[in-house]
């Protein structure tokens, strides 16, 4: 089943309020003595839109039933996994981070990765550096939600940043200090291209992809819990 977000609702309902005028204003003309130009006008605008719309469709995912797995918070391509400093709390220190890539092709809602419940969240201003480029990680307009997850009968502190690209100007992020979340959970989205990265403990996880390979968030397998 696919649907399209409520996060984009002002873009695709003003689309699709403008698509519907000027596709009367073309058929219209069509009818009167222009039928080459207005069917032409009506066939680009109609899809104008389902471009427009594709950037904000919501498809339902089916979520991993096992406990100990960890799945990916957004559609993309893996492009980093490695250990980096994190100091947001409660999650303080080293952390294991795997970073997605959103490109325009992509699905751009976001998605708790575990049973989930969030302490802090953070807003960053930043630049607006292309996501591929390695700065834009520090250097990006941010939003960073951490808090105390849930896998497997292990409680563990986790946390998933959104970060805008260079098109993406955007992020929505409507969560608040004490939301509970369970895996698979929408959240919010990056309109258009961006990166979302996953923070997780050094120890304890077996991460389950490698760069390259591309995910489906609320689906695919980011990490497992190691005992």
């Amino acid at each position: 089943m696919m649907t399209l977000t409520h996060y984009g609702f002002r873009e695709w309902g003003l689309g699709a309020v403008a698509a519907v005028l000027l596709c009367t204003g073309f058929i219209t003309l069509a009818r009167h003595g222009y039928p080459v130009t207005g069917w032409s006008l009506t066939a680009l605008t109609v899809l104008c839109f389902l471009a427009l719309a594709a950037f904000f469709r919501n498809p339902s995912r089916q979520i991993p039933a096992d406990p100990a797995v960890l799945v990916s918070p957004a559609d993309g391509t893996v492009k980093d996994i490695g250990v980096v400093d994190f100091d947001q709390a409660p999650f303080e220190g080293k952390a294991l981070r795997i970073g997605i890539f959103l490109s325009v092709l992509n699905v751009h809602v976001n998605r708790a990765p575990a049973d989930w419940q969030v302490v802090s969240a953070v807003y960053r201003e930043g630049r607006y550096l292309d996501a591929r480029n390695p700065d834009c990680a520090k250097e990006n307009e941010a939003m960073t939600l951490a808090g105390t997850a849930r896998a497997d009968g292990i409680e563990f502190p986790m946390a998933v940043r959104q970060i805008s690209g260079a098109i993406a100007r955007r992020i929505v992020c409507p969560v608040q200090p004490g939301r509970q979340m369970k895996k698979g959970e929408i959240y919010g989205m990056i309109k258009f291209g961006s990166r979302t990265e996953l923070y997780l403990p050094v120890d304890g996880f077996e991460v389950t992809v490698k760069v390259g390979d591309k995910v489906r968030g609320g689906s695919d397998i980011l990490a497992k819990v190691v005992k």
